[in-house]
């Protein structure tokens, strides 16, 4: 069975105010040519459709289009929902939207009940496990402590045992929305740690065929059945480096795999670039990057005159501009951002008790300080889906 992976869409996302919503109808159509041309029998989309919880009718029309699109084309698709995603509103007429090919998978309480597809050498069980916010499931999957790998696990144990049901020879693909150890995270992920635990490990999914992960933004290989196909379209420049694309997956007769990436179309390229305004203007090196979206980063020890309007002239694409005087670590001038910069909530928390107090929290305080992250977390979710 030939399977098309993708994921992280955020339909109805903006890049540094750039209305991005051309480009993703480019991917769109990119897609469904993608899958006709290359005789795809099923699609998986890994979670984040959306941005945001309440998309724009624009974004909401666009995903209307890939369905009946996806739905012409005769290919079944599997979807989740991913941490922007709103699980219930994504989710509305799913039963229905069932009976056209298209299987929407919001549920966690469904995680261990598959669609099954069907190819010249058996069946194939697609399991859509959305993600999982471990304070909102960890009742219906029975779990003493609220947290991402017991989540998982947990919903990976359903999993199995459906799987253990059915006819030897059944092969199975998995799709989940979350942070696996080995992969790396970009800046524009919305962070989705929970007690200080940044990643669950790649063998919570051991058992199954493939494993199509969504919720990192860079196509990765974990191992050769578990990856992220990343999302098709850049939305930080962290991403500069990144080169957009889909998984095409063949999964043979006894289960064995097969992929090869597929590039998306590329809007417009990404170009970071740093050094004094003087030499940003000047450089010829840098003539390759002024069709480029560029963030620039200005490292001119004291700020000049109109930089935006200057860099502009060379650069007509520039959408970020970065102050970033080069001074020495301990210089106390050096940003409160910076000094910040690649640490968690709950680790920043840490550090301010023991800067206050002159001794970082001891057990049972770490245990309160992780109680009100996930609390919060938790509240931040109900709010979404309420509005």
């Amino acid at each position: 069975m030939r399977v098309l992976h993708t994921s992280d869409w955020h339909l109805g996302r903006a890049f540094h105010r750039v209305d991005m919503l051309g480009a993703q109808a480019g991917f769109i159509g990119h897609l469904v040519t993608t899958v006709r041309e290359h005789a795809v029998d099923a699609v998986v989309v890994s979670g984040d459709v959306y941005d945001r919880a309440v998309p724009p009718l624009a974004a909401v029309e666009l995903f209307d289009d890939a369905l009946h699109r996806l739905a012409d084309l005769g290919v079944p698709t599997v979807m989740i929902s991913g941490n922007h995603d709103s699980a219930r509103r994504l989710g509305v007429g799913a039963g229905l939207i069932d009976r056209a090919g298209i299987h929407l998978r919001t549920e966690p309480a469904a995680a261990g009940t598959p669609v099954v597809l069907s190819d010249a050498h058996g069946d194939v069980a697609f399991y859509g496990l959305p993600y999982l916010e471990p304070a909102l499931v960890k009742d219906e999957f029975e779990v003493e402590r609220a947290g991402h790998e017991t989540v998982l696990a947990a919903a990976m144990d359903r999993v199995r045992a459906d799987l253990a049901t059915r006819a030897t020879g059944t092969r199975s693909v998995v799709l989940a929305h979350a942070f696996v150890t080995g992969g790396e995270p970009s800046d524009s992920e919305r962070d989705i740690t929970v007690g200080g635990v940044a990643a669950v490990p790649a063998g919570v999914f051991d058992g199954v065929d493939y494993v199509a992960l969504g919720h990192l933004h860079g196509c990765q290989t974990l191992t050769e059945r578990v990856r992220y196909s990343g999302s098709p379209l850049a939305y930080s420049f962290s991403e500069a480096g990144h080169r957009k694309s889909m998984w095409l997956v063949d999964l043979a007769a006894d289960g064995s795999v097969t992929a090869e990436r597929l590039d998306c179309p590329v809007p417009r390229p990404l170009a970071r670039i740093r050094g004094t305004l003087e030499d940003l203007l000047a450089d010829p090196e840098l003539a390759r990057h002024e069709d480029a979206w560029v963030e620039a980063t200005l490292t001119d020890p004291v700020r000049p005159a109109d930089p935006m309007a200057r860099l502009a002239e060379r650069f007509p694409h520039t959408l970020s501009l970065v102050f970033a005087p080069e001074r020495a670590a301990d210089d106390p001038a050096v940003s409160y951002a910076r000094r910040l910069a690649g640490r968690g909530d709950q680790q920043i928390a840490h550090d301010f008790v023991a800067h206050v107090r002159g001794a970082g929290p001891d057990e049972r305080e770490s245990a309160v300080l992780r109680e009100a992250f996930d609390a919060v977390r938790a509240d931040d979710a109900l709010r979404e889906v309420a509005r």
